[in-house]
């Protein structure tokens, strides 16, 4: 499963690069009415994603500090340009994340998979590795290229093809 759920998340990162690659800087914030998250926050929030879900496979943290408190559950976007890197420096910062989150994955064995979560308030949810790398990796990381999708066309952009 693990090489499959890697080439999932893969596949999901670049329809999230296509999404953006021909938006200007000033773009990734446009916050249209009825639309919850705009381009900078959302590649952000994926990316304190990938160390959230790498942590709980041994990797240590590599983001600043408040990024959980900017890009983590329950975190806002901001309009305000400024508060974020230039796009090509959060695509650069996605594609570290990605290399990190893969080296994990990949450096696991199946056996890994039916351990309980070490986080003991999301195994609620979320009880084994398995579950919580399936949810995260692919699932979460899915719904953010949908909701990206969404906005780019709320944006007044052409849509771009389907990723699967």
């Amino acid at each position: 499963m693990v090489p499959e759920l890697v080439t999932c998340f893969d596949r999901s990162l670049i329809f999230i690069r296509e999404l953006v690659a021909d938006l200007a800087d000033e773009e990734m914030v446009l916050q249209p009415p009825g639309v919850p998250n705009h381009g900078a926050w959302t590649l952000c929030h994926i990316i304190f994603s990938c160390q959230q879900i790498a942590g709980e496979l041994g990797v240590e943290p590599w983001l600043p500090g408040d990024w959980e408190s900017q890009f983590g559950y329950g975190s806002s976007p901001s309009a305000i340009a400024s508060r974020y890197s230039a796009k090509s420096g959060v695509l650069a910062a996605l594609e570290d994340a990605r290399q990190r989150l893969r080296t994990a994955l990949l450096g696991i064995d199946e056996s890994t998979l039916a351990r309980p979560l070490p986080d003991e308030k999301a195994r609620e949810i979320l009880p084994t590795m398995a579950d919580a790398l399936l949810q995260v990796v692919a699932a979460h990381t899915a719904f953010h290229a949908g909701q990206l999708a969404a906005w780019r066309r709320a944006i007044g952009r052409r849509p771009i093809g389907v990723f699967i």
